[in-house]
This record gives structure tokens, C-alpha cells and sequence, in this order.
């Protein structure tokens, strides 16, 4: 296996990069980056776990199942005892039957007892991408840019996946509204996001280049944890000649094979 090599001579280890493309057709420009971008890591020695969330069909939409994602034993007590677990937990139960045996069950036990017992409803899409995010050190995003932001099945993805007690916590403030009290949880060393875009470079300079940089770069990974985040835009891509679409996907091989930098 290779190693990237520092001029002082010492070699990095590889890394275990998790790569989230969002593209529905797999003969896009965007799998051609993932393509040539895979090839970079590979040629790095780094491993790659793939996620095409369109190939998977992955659900973006948040229910009501997703609720046991995102209550946490971080939360005042008074707020637990504020809430109706025990409801929560009914919910999911199925016919009545089941239902009485599970009230009697859960008869006393105690408000951080039921969340410890609602957390285990986690959707098990939720779970497996979890699994796979804790198994990564670095992560990698592909897609098209809509609306100045993610596809709507990658910024669901994240909605249901950065969920509390799992990419960040709160303190007790934090529960009760206060934004600085989140506590990163994530301990990636590195994130690379590359956006192909329809319009030229000019449209997304000034406020709407901000927007984004403060929404997907900072709140949405450097705030859970993320050591380093990187976001490589291929600008007026749908109206780029063959040389340019040429240039970026060598940029994208160079952007894996580089990524620890």
C-alpha cells in the first residue's frame, strides 16, 4: 500500500475516506468526478467507501420515525420529564397488544431509561450511515449545486444523519436555544465538498458565496468537529467546453490523490 511521504521524510498513514455522492444519473459529469476522484485516493493508498444515496434510494425525508434520532440523554431532565416517552415509545409498538405489554414494561422506569430504550427506534438507514461516518477519517461530497445549496437528498441526508449525541452535543443551554452551546462530536480530519455549478464563477461570488460557505462549510461540519473543510466549485459546468470538463476531472484525481494535504 503507498503512504503519502512529508519532505521531512515521515510518511502519513492512509486514510479512510467516505465519499456522499448526490447525482440520479450515474453517466453524469458529477460520477465522472467521483470516478477520477476515487482514483486519486487510490493511487494515494487511501481506502474509499462510496455512498450514492440515488443508487441506494436513500429517503431524505424526515419523520416522524426520525424523532428517536434526534432526542438525546444530553437534555435537562426537566425537558425529559416535560415530554411524553412514554407515548413515544407506544408509537412505535404496532397493535394494541403489544402496546399494553410494552406499557408494562416500561412501567417506572426513569425519563433517561426511556430515551436509552427510544434511541434503539433509530431509523436503521440513520444507523448504517452513522456506522459508516464513524468508520471514516476523512469525508468527501459530490453534486450539483441547486438553489445555492445541496440536492434535496443529500441535505436530507444530513438532516436525519448530524443528529445530537451523534455529530454534536448541546450543554444545557445549548437545549434551551442558546447556538453556542453546541459541542462537536465529530473527529474527521478532513471534509472536501466539489459542487458543479450551471451558472459562471461572477453569480456566486459576494453574499451568495458567504451564504454558502457559512451554511455547508462552517455550520453544517466544521461546527460538529471537522479539523479542515475544503469546497472546490467547477463553475458553468453545463455550459463548459470538452477541454475544461477535461481539466476538472484531472483536478479531481488530484484532489484524491492530495487529500491529506
Amino acid at each position: 500500500m503507498n503512504t503519502i511521504t512529508k519532505d521531512n521524510g515521515i510518511a502519513d498513514p492512509p486514510m479512510h475516506v467516505m465519499t456522499v455522492i448526490a447525482h440520479p444519473n450515474p453517466k453524469s459529469f458529477c460520477h465522472a468526478i467521483l470516478r477520477q476522484f476515487d482514483a486519486g485516493l487510490k493511487a494515494a493508498g487511501h481506502t474509499h467507501e462510496i455512498v450514492d444515496l440515488y443508487a441506494m434510494k436513500f429517503d431524505p425525508v424526515f419523520t416522524t420515525k426520525d424523532f428517536a434520532s434526534y432526542i438525546d440523554e444530553s437534555m435537562p431532565l426537566d425537558m425529559l420529564e416535560q415530554m411524553d416517552l412514554m407515548k413515544s415509545i407506544m408509537d412505535f409498538c404496532g397493535g394494541p397488544v403489544k402496546r399494553l405489554g410494552a406499557k408494562l414494561l416500561l412501567k417506572g422506569k426513569s425519563p433517561l431509561e426511556l430515551v436509552r430504550i427510544i434511541k434503539k427506534q433509530m431509523p436503521k438507514d440513520v444507523v448504517a450511515q452513522q456506522k459508516s461516518l464513524a468508520r471514516a477519517q476523512g469525508l468527501a461530497f459530490i453534486s450539483p449545486l441547486y438553489w445555492m445549496g445541496f440536492p434535496a437528498i443529500l441535505k436530507g441526508w444530513f438532516e436525519r444523519t448530524f443528529a445530537p449525541g451523534f455529530a454534536y452535543s448541546l450543554t444545557p443551554e445549548g437545549w434551551r436555544g442558546e447556538s453556542a452551546g453546541r459541542v462537536p462530536l465529530l473527529r474527521h480530519e478532513k471534509a472536501l465538498i466539489i459542487n458543479t455549478t450551471h451558472f459562471k464563477e461572477e453569480t456566486y461570488q459576494g453574499e451568495f458565496g458567504k451564504a454558502m460557505a457559512s451554511i455547508t462549510d462552517n455550520w453544517g461540519l466544521r461546527f460538529p468537529g471537522v479539523k479542515k473543510v475544503d469546497h472546490v466549485y467547477f463553475y458553468g459546468a453545463d455550459v463548459s467546453s470538452v477541454d475544461e470538463r477535461r481539466g476538472w476531472l484531472d483536478q479531481a484525481f488530484q484532489l484524491g490523490r492530495g487529500f491529506r494535504d
